[in-house]
């Protein structure tokens, strides 16, 4: 993810996982990664999320977490999934959103 004209930041790992990527029932593919930018000797540590395109062809997009960032959205993303299991109308079990 080097910019050109910036010499500090060079891609030294990009470590997918070993699992294949996540597709969505709508066709977008979701690849993980963790990505190590910056000087071998200090690299920078980001989570990156990939969310490809659609099937009709809408562009995708991607975002590079910390590791304290992605912590919190796998946590909220837990939080929505009690709260998407739950029926209609139903009351949060404690400790869910």
């Amino acid at each position: 993810m080097a910019t050109a004209g910036n010499d500090r930041l060079h891609r030294t790992e990009a470590g997918r996982t070993e699992e294949n990527p996540l597709v969505t029932r709508c066709g977008r593919r979701i690849d993980v990664r963790c990505l190590r930018l910056g000087d071998p000797g200090r690299p920078v540590s980001r989570i990156a999320l990939e969310v490809g395109e659609d099937q009709g062809g809408e562009p995708g997009v991607w975002a590079a977490l910390t590791p304290d960032e992605a912590r919190g959205l796998a946590h909220l993303l837990l939080q929505r999934i009690g709260a998407a299991e739950q029926p209609a109308g139903a009351r949060p079990q404690s400790g869910t959103s």
